[in-house]
């Protein structure tokens, strides 16, 4: 499904399906008075006291034979993604109703928010995030297409013309499809060629492969992809917005692009979901094509690195003991707790080559975490209160919320090994989510204000949310954006 919006400086209300209106809480028309319409107001009236119920937000009624009416009820002083919502819901509604053919009216939506000029792109930016369905390997190709017409008599666009939206939906939705993708199709060599093809829109794009990670030092994400066929990468995205002497804010993100657990093997129940374990690159990737498109005038920086989790014949085993490019070492306990070791290597080399202002990163690290807070809200672990504080608040702004779980000294002690400098699971058990926490932030070695966000219960869902339907969610790039918009640009 899709939704194709045009806009249209002429109106002819005789071609008109379905006139789409909104109303305030009572259902009162803003802007019929502007419409041919406006002559059936008494027959309007009474078709909307006859199908009027409480809580209900939409109403739709015939007008006449051809032609039939729907009402979305507006809330006074309503927020953006309040907004943003009672679009989505909309989608939902035309999609159960079968109404692929629509009519919005300028005059009808200035009138119902005069002191919010984003308003209609809220709605439609709601409707558009809901919209989202992966079918690319389904036979039957046939696609629901919504038309949406905009009638505006004085061709001034409505919609925002920095692209703000429509930057945020083709980046939202590159990470979905990321996502979404099996495992035999987005493996580690096809995942880096897809980075490169972002080259078009200004990103510098550089592929560190096995032989140049060789030589690097980066054997603690070497080791994870040394079981499988495929090769394992660590690649950069630049994008340049501002003068060359600001420092990048930088964005990590963990790409296991399949994780059987490796010799610590799996459950074989549900271990299919493995395949979103790179959602936390896909964040990074969708959110610097985001920034390319919409010409963000800050400096960015995406590191993603890209493996495979298998157990081959040469996989990594459990008792190993690698040097990662720290140099700091790590015994290997469990190959299943594989994400933190790519993340080590990644972080340290964002830290040291770009030196940013702030370094967040993203993965599907831990199950503890959806054991902590379920799939409302992602684990926030950092070690700069400024930089949590503003996190926090972004997510709260857009609805993709974080919760600040503890760092401390303390926990230190689980993950300190005997054999190394330290290992890679807590044996002791508890505080899952926080010991991974704790082992990357051994790994950010000159003090860079840190954020690791824990996504796990996050990038994926079976049921679908407010602004999201089933499968893959793209959590978190409309959080980094509103970060970015909101207090670095």
């Amino acid at each position: 499904m899709s939704i194709k919006i045009t806009l249209k400086n002429k109106i002819n209300e005789k071609l008109v399906k379905n006139y789409v209106l909104f109303c305030d809480d009572s259902f009162k028309i803003n802007g019929l008075n502007k419409l041919s319409i406006n002559n059936q107001s008494n027959s309007i009236n009474k078709s909307i006291n006859s199908n009027i119920t409480k809580n209900k937000d939409f109403l739709l009624f015939n007008l006449n034979p051809v032609q039939r009416m729907i009402l979305i009820k507006i809330k006074k002083n309503q927020s953006n993604l309040e907004s943003e919502k009672i679009g989505a819901k909309f989608f939902n509604f035309i999609k159960s109703n079968s109404i692929l053919d629509l009519s919005f009216f300028d005059n009808n939506i200035k009138n119902i928010t005069p002191n919010n000029e984003n308003f209609f792109d809220d709605f439609l930016h709601g409707a558009q995030l809901k919209s989202y369905n992966f079918k690319k390997y389904k036979s039957d190709k046939k696609k629901d297409i919504f038309e949406i017409t905009v009638f505006n008599k004085k061709k001034s666009s409505y919609f925002s013309k920095d692209k703000k939206f429509l930057s945020l939906i083709e980046g939202t939705n590159l990470t979905k499809d990321l996502v979404s993708e099996p495992g035999n199709i987005l493996h580690p060599d096809e995942y880096t060629k897809r980075i490169k093809s972002l080259k078009k829109y200004g990103l510098k794009i550089v592929v560190y492969d096995k032989k140049k990670l060789k030589k690097l030092g980066m054997n603690a994400l070497l080791g994870v992809g040394q079981g499988s066929i495929r090769g394992s990468y660590l690649v950069t995205i630049e994008w340049k917005g501002a003068k060359p002497q600001n420092k990048p804010l930088a964005f990590v993100g963990k790409g296991v692009c399949f994780d059987t657990g490796g010799i610590s093997l799996k459950p074989a129940k549900f271990m299919e979901d493995m395949t979103y374990d790179m959602a936390g690159s896909a964040v990074v990737v969708g959110l610097m094509k985001n920034l390319a498109l919409r010409k963000a005038k800050i400096n960015a920086i995406g590191v993603v690195g890209l493996v495979e989790n298998m157990p081959g014949g040469n996989a990594q085993r459990p008792g190993d003991i690698v040097k990662s490019y720290s140099g700091k070492t790590i015994e290997i306990l469990n190959t299943d707790a594989e994400g933190r070791l790519v993340l080590a290597d990644a972080l340290t080399f964002t830290e040291k080559k770009f030196k940013p202002q702030f370094i967040v990163d993203l993965a599907t690290l831990t199950g503890a975490i959806i054991v902590s807070l379920g799939s409302e809200y992602a684990g926030l672990f950092s070690n700069n209160d400024k930089l949590s504080k503003q996190i926090f608040e972004a997510g709260e702004k857009v609805d993709e919320k974080v919760w600040r779980m503890p760092l401390h000294k303390n926990y230190d002690k689980l993950i300190n090994s005997k054999n190394a400098d330290m290992q890679n699971i807590n044996y002791v058990g508890g505080a899952g989510s926080t010991t991974a926490a704790q082992f990357l932030q051994r790994f950010i070695l000159n003090k860079t204000p840190w954020a690791h966000l824990d996504i796990a219960g996050m990038a994926f869902s079976k049921y679908g949310g407010a602004l999201n339907s089933g499968g893959a969610t793209g959590y978190g790039v409309r959080l980094l954006n509103k970060l970015i918009e909101d207090y670095y640009e």
